[in-house]
């Protein structure tokens, strides 16, 4: 896709190998990140090392924050050297543990956190943020549940984002449909992409990543979901969409079987998101970041909420975290210190408004800069109200091994190879051989 300028894949492209690695250099290397020091300068200030992730827009806005912290907090300086895109942060962070030599702060995918916990570097957060200054209850529960691992508060989150549909109200004029409206369903969803498609003139009704990824299958989670079905089952040892998993996938074959969706042979979405910038989609399933672009394609967009099966209100969000790694006491302390107050409404409004994001918590949804932000994109409401009816995937480390074999599913249907039932099947007998295994 192409992304907010500055704003990192939010994709959450998931990198399951180098989980094991990460967990095996964190138990033998612990405190090894640690300075003599203890972080503290001659001038009496911990220095913190942060690896925020972002680029452009995103690293500004980080960078200033970061000035305005450290000039009401004379005592913490935030070294914002090092580290990679966010992308490419599990691997980063796995190698620098291998080597004993990590960051205080690291911005973390929240589908490889999990894996990343595992680690004993990784500093548990939970009295801290359920009895200080972080608005933990007012945050929105998909941002408590993604950085929860086994009942503790692992992480910070960064990111807070949903999925709704954007469509081209051009493309529907001139197909001669109605826009659609919250409570629609997929079945709608799927007649709606075929009346929109026009293979003579290269135009899709909708599209869908292609590559296997985790973008090809966050976006089926909600059907999953609203179908009664789960990522894992309730005993913990198989997966939890055996059955519902193939209903979702029919959805997806219906799509192929019409030609109405553009299948994103690329990783990133990027070519299916131009096509729908360049006036060629009529609708695409995306989240809040994307609409800067739509706005300067000059598109005349509608956003609606997520079709469902039971015309209930349900979707699907995948916050990103701030990760605390243990360097000590001093540098731990003022790790904590530095998050705590990045994440407090005044700070993450701003970030929320220039990076993308939505707001964490009702207290950043009401302050004056997300409501002027709010007032003049369209659309943008749809995805914050969204939010209340949005769950997010299981914070489980057998959780990229379940992706990636229902990512290879799901492409398998969309390119016409398999059928839902095959396609799940297939799915089944890796994703379930992963959760057997002792964790």
């Amino acid at each position: 896709m192409t992304a907010v300028p500055g704003v990192p894949s939010r994709r959450g492209v998931l990198r399951a190998g180098g989980a094991g690695a990460l967990f095996a250099a964190g138990g033998a290397l612990t405190g090894c990140g640690r300075d003599g020091d203890g972080g503290v300068g001659s001038d009496g200030r911990v220095t913190i090392q942060m690896w925020h992730g972002q680029t452009d827009i995103a690293a500004r806005v980080i960078k200033g924050l970061v000035a305005e912290f450290e000039r009401t907090h004379p005592e913490i300086r935030v070294d914002l050297g090092g580290g990679v895109l966010a992308d490419a942060m599990l691997q980063k962070v796995t190698a620098a543990l291998a080597s004993g030599s990590y960051p205080d702060i690291a911005y973390v995918f929240g589908s490889d956190l999990a894996s990343v916990a595992r680690s004993p570097q990784v500093v548990d957060l939970t009295d801290h943020v359920r009895g200080g200054a972080t608005p933990w209850r007012t945050y929105w529960a998909p941002a408590r549940e993604a950085v929860t691992v086994n009942g503790r508060v692992r992480a910070v989150p960064a990111l807070l984002d949903c999925l709704a549909v954007v469509c081209n109200k051009k493309l529907f004029a001139v197909a001669g449909l109605d826009l659609p409206e919250a409570g629609w369903t997929w079945r709608e969803f799927t007649d709606t992409a075929r009346r929109l498609t026009d293979a003579d003139k290269g135009r899709f009704g909708t599209g869908w990543p292609g590559t296997g990824d985790e973008d090809t299958v966050w976006r089926l989670w909600p059907l999953v979901w609203d179908l009664g079905g789960d990522v894992i089952a309730d005993d913990g040892r198989s997966i939890g969409f055996a059955e519902e998993g193939v209903r979702a996938l029919e959805v997806v074959r219906d799509l192929a079987r019409d030609r109405s969706v553009y299948v994103d042979p690329k990783p990133g979405s990027e070519q299916m998101y131009q096509v729908f910038l360049s006036g060629r989609m009529g609708m695409v399933p995306t989240a809040p970041w994307q609409l800067p672009d739509i706005e300067q394609a000059g598109l005349d967009y509608h956003v609606v909420p997520l079709p469902s099966f039971s015309r209930r209100p349900l979707t699907i969000s995948g916050p990103d975290t701030w990760t605390l790694f243990d360097n000590g006491m001093a540098r731990a302390a003022a790790a904590r210190t530095f998050v705590t107050w990045l994440i407090q409404p005044a700070q993450d409004s701003r970030w929320d408004v220039r990076a993308g994001s939505l707001p964490l918590s009702r207290r950043s949804e009401d302050r004056p800069a997300w409501r002027e932000h709010a007032d003049r994109t369209p659309g943008l409401s749809v995805f914050t109200e969204a939010v209340s009816s949005a769950r997010v995937r299981p914070v489980h480390p057998a959780y990229p091994r379940i992706s990636r074999s229902l990512g290879r599913a799901v492409v398998s249907v969309l390119l016409g190879r398999a059928s839902p039932a095959d396609a799940v099947r297939s799915c089944a007998q890796e994703s379930n051989a992963a959760l057997l295994i002792p964790r």
